[in-house]
């Protein structure tokens, strides 16, 4: 495992884009030690003005010498960056914390959520993965109920929002949403179909019969929870919200448990805010839980429809729990393990 100094010198790649910017305020939030920030991004952001703790700092070109020296990375800029310059930072004795797919599956490299599996951090060499934005809050909230019940099976659907798919198509909802208002006919670019005022299951490559997000939320959700063989069926969904996405999630347990008896699992639960007084119209939804670093958990409730049956709508900043928070909160088990 690479230590890193007690106040490191840190960068973020891709400082420019939805989750990249997140991570700088995530890190001004939860007062991490910089010694030195440096943010990074491609050729065309290059010269853009980002604000870090009062200062403003200038975004510079990503490439190998402006990591030199680096003790922590995060990486918010794609697979493609990730695959050709974390190697280097591990090899270099730095810490790469990739939120991007392309290391999530590797054995080699701890995928972690740190409320489930924070202990993996100490087995890394150089990169830690970060989870699906989908896969890190269902994971916050499986996790007890796996502990305390033992997991048999999972159904989720998501409804998922635009920032999800990046900033291009936050702003194109906006725009959408002003065309509507105008009478105009809404266009879209970015994504294969209208969004405002519309509920799409796709927008993601294919595998198959199932969409990219679904086999990555399969994936990773059992190597989070260390349960390779859980049955795991997920339906994702892309909706005209801005930030937070939610799930409907079904769990048939092995022992059965009352709704009573779960919800004061989730309720002494790590990471996890439970919001669930269905009678009085409350429980989690995405315009509260934005801006949040919680799992919001409600609807907690008996399913019949299945053996050990139990139903639960999880809700969480996609942008913040979903990527830079959870990614800040891996920094911090690697400064306290180093």
């Amino acid at each position: 495992m690479t230590a890193a100094p007690a106040t490191p010198t840190v960068a973020v790649v891709g400082a420019t884009g939805a989750a990249g910017s997140t991570v700088l305020r995530v890190l001004e939030d939860r007062a991490f030690p910089v010694r030195e920030l440096r943010p990074l991004a491609s050729p065309r952001s290059e010269g853009t003005l980002v604000r870090f703790r009062g200062e403003g700092l200038r975004v510079a070109a990503v490439d190998a010498s402006r990591l030199e020296g680096c003790d922590i990375v995060f990486f918010a800029a794609g697979g493609a960056t990730s695959r050709e310059h974390a190697p280097g930072v591990a090899a270099a004795g730095g810490v790469a914390v990739d939120k991007s797919s392309f290391f999530r599956m590797d054995p080699a490299v701890p995928l972690v959520v740190p409320e489930v599996n924070g202990e993996r951090v100490r087995q890394h060499h150089g990169i830690v993965a970060n989870p699906n934005c989908v896969a890190t809050p269902l994971s916050v909230a499986l996790a007890p109920l796996h502990r305390a019940f033992g997991l048999r099976r999972v159904t989720v659907a998501t409804y998922q929002a635009a920032s999800g798919a990046g900033r291009a198509l936050q702003e194109e909802l906006a725009e959408q949403t002003r065309d509507d208002a105008a009478g105009r006919k809404p266009r879209h670019e970015v994504y294969p179909h209208v969004l405002h005022g519309n509920v799409v299951p796709g927008g993601w490559t294919m595998h198959g019969d199932d969409t990219e997000e679904e086999v990555k939320v399969i994936q990773e959700v059992r190597r989070i929870l260390d349960l390779p063989g859980l049955p795991v069926g997920v339906t994702t969904v892309r909706v005209p919200v801005a930030v937070a996405h939610a799930q409907a999630v079904w769990v048939e347990l092995e022992t059965a448990a009352e709704a009573a008896q779960a919800r004061r699992v989730l309720q002494g639960s790590p990471g996890v805010r439970l919001v669930d007084a269905p009678g009085a119209q409350a429980y989690p939804t995405p315009r509260e839980v934005a801006g949040s670093d919680e799992v919001w958990v409600g609807r907690v409730r008996r399913d019949p429809s299945r053996e050990n049956g139990l139903a639960l709508w999880v809700v969480a900043d996609n942008l913040r729990k979903g990527a830079a928070t959870n990614a800040v909160q891996v920094a911090e088990l690697v400064l306290e393990y180093r």
